[in-house]
């Protein structure tokens, strides 16, 4: 068991017989009443995505998932397709399941897949991910790394906003968590 202080993002629980990932996260405090923990979890099983508010007090089941590297080889529709990396066994996952992870998914790139009972669940992309600029407008002489934003297209079609030095055909870093651009590679 798990005290509502205790969560954080990525944290896996069984609410209601069912599996969420703790998605965000908000203790609140109020001036007469009880704290109260503001969860968005995402179900691993269905794919949505849900907002509940609990006391503070409340305590959640952690559950434990397998982590099992996969390459990502690719998309059929809606459907992902991955191979294990150590026995070559491949695995389809729904669009739903990888949720907005898609913004960042590449062919050939190795992610974990979440497993729990040998049930395939979602994907763990790696932190940050390296993805090459196909659409912007044009820097500007002197333009620096301080002066300024504009918007991006990657080559995933993720919009990302970057330095006005970044130009087509760049590639560069950027987080997986928080879709922000980190830096030029």
């Amino acid at each position: 068991m798990i005290n509502a202080g205790e969560l954080k993002k990525g944290l896996t629980i069984e609410l209601d017989g069912e599996l969420y990932s703790v998605v965000d996260y908000t203790h609140n405090k109020t001036g007469r009443g009880g704290a109260v923990v503001r969860l968005k979890l995402r179900s691993l099983v269905q794919g949505y995505t849900v907002e509940k508010t609990f006391p503070a007090s409340e305590k959640f089941r952690r559950v434990y998932l397998e982590h099992r590297k996969v390459q990502y080889l690719y998309r059929d529709d809606d459907t992902f397709n991955f191979m294990d990396v150590e026995n070559f066994e491949q695995t389809a996952l729904s669009a739903e399941h990888i949720g907005d992870d898609v913004n960042y998914l590449k062919e050939n790139m190795i992610v974990d897949l979440l497993k729990h009972d040998e049930q395939p669940l979602a994907i763990e992309l790696p932190i940050t991910v390296e993805l090459e600029v196909t659409e912007t407008e044009p820097g500007f002489k002197g333009d620096t790394a301080t002066g300024g934003n504009k918007p991006a297209i990657v080559e995933t079609g993720l919009k990302v906003l970057v330095p006005l030095f970044v130009n087509t055909g760049d590639v560069i870093r950027v987080d997986t968590r928080t879709g922000e651009y980190l830096e030029r590679v």
